[in-house]
């Protein structure tokens, strides 16, 4: 691997916004690229290319201008942003910042189960107005949730709650069994079957074109009109209409929502006023200190790219996901 590399980092104005980025080499080259007119300028010269802000869409655009890419980093758990056909079709590396996230989606996870099961919409409600609101809430242990998405992210929600004692089962691309965290795997043709048996339903599976517009009226009339879903994953996941109607109509008791197919999500959205919502800015898995356990995972690869030894989070253009 030569030693003169160039580093072309997306989305942010100067190196110094990447936590550790003093320790890369000084022979290797660093440019910034803030946004996509900078991007066009800087990707003809970039080895790699670290994109930093998960959300950001304009690689794509400046894809043809990439003329010795080898390797993206790419700043989140989901690839959907850079998915786009030319880059899948290419030799280009992708991997990702899996393992960042985990525990922290997972203590998410937890907390939306328990605000919902000990109802403290009511009690923060009656604090407000000054008003004794005395009523029996839910006993978690025991409760069923269905994880849909059984990769990092799904397997510690389900090892958080079982610490708990919900009872917790898992839907995958293809059923197996004897799995350390979940036992039996459910495959996705399975989904309906199992929504119907859950309490909770957490939707945590990659975006990919398979899984686009998985949740939709079918699944959420296969579920009890007890149960409650939330999404970690992508809002693009979801027939937000549908869900919505299910919300509004009783077909589910409530939901908490992380993730939307527009984001922010806008002022006039209904889901804010529902008061059996939880509407949260996609957080679930920030946390203070994520950052620089982003970094650790670029910069940790990035001396294995100069080495010329395997990267870690490889991911699987072709599924849209991290190899396992």
């Amino acid at each position: 691997m030569p030693d003169n590399i160039t580093l072309v980092i997306h989305g942010v104005e100067t190196a110094e916004e990447i936590p550790g980025i003093g320790r890369i080499s000084a022979d290797t080259r660093i440019l910034c690229a803030p946004d996509l007119a900078s991007l066009e300028r800087q990707l003809p010269e970039a080895d790699v290319l670290l994109g930093w802000n998960f959300r950001a869409t304009e690689l794509q655009q400046a894809w043809p201008l990439a003329d010795r890419l080898r390797w993206i980093q790419w700043g989140g758990a989901g690839v959907d942003a850079v998915l786009f056909p030319e880059l899948v079709a290419s030799d280009v590396q992708l991997t990702n910042a899996r393992g960042v996230f985990d525990r922290a989606m997972a203590e998410y996870t937890l907390g939306l189960l328990l605000s919902f099961g000990k109802d403290f919409f009511e009690t923060y409600t009656a604090q407000r107005e000054h008003r004794w609101s005395y009523r029996l809430t839910e006993l978690m242990a025991g409760r069923s949730v269905v994880v849909v998405g059984v990769g990092s992210i799904g397997r510690e929600i389900a090892r958080l709650l079982k610490q708990m004692d919900f009872v917790v089962s898992g839907v995958g691309r293809s059923a197996r069994g004897a799995d350390p965290d979940f036992g039996d795997i459910h495959g996705i043709s399975d989904l309906n079957s199992c929504l119907s048996q859950a309490d909770y339903v957490v939707l945590i599976t990659p975006l990919t074109p398979e899984t686009r517009g998985l949740f939709g009226a079918e699944q959420f009339s296969a579920m009890k009109s007890s149960a409650r879903f939330i999404n970690l994953g992508r809002g693009e996941l979801v027939d937000e209409d549908a869900l919505l109607e299910a919300l509004q109509g009783g077909q589910i008791a409530g939901a908490g929502l992380d993730v939307f197919c527009t984001e922010p999500l806008p002022a006039e959205s209904p889901f804010w006023d529902l008061d059996n919502v939880i509407v949260s800015p996609h957080i679930s898995g920030d946390y203070q200190g994520h950052q620089e356990a982003m970094a650790e995972i670029f910069l940790e690869n990035f001396e294995r790219f100069r080495d010329g030894r395997e990267l870690l989070n490889q991911i699987d253009k072709s599924l849209g996901f991290a190899k396992i």
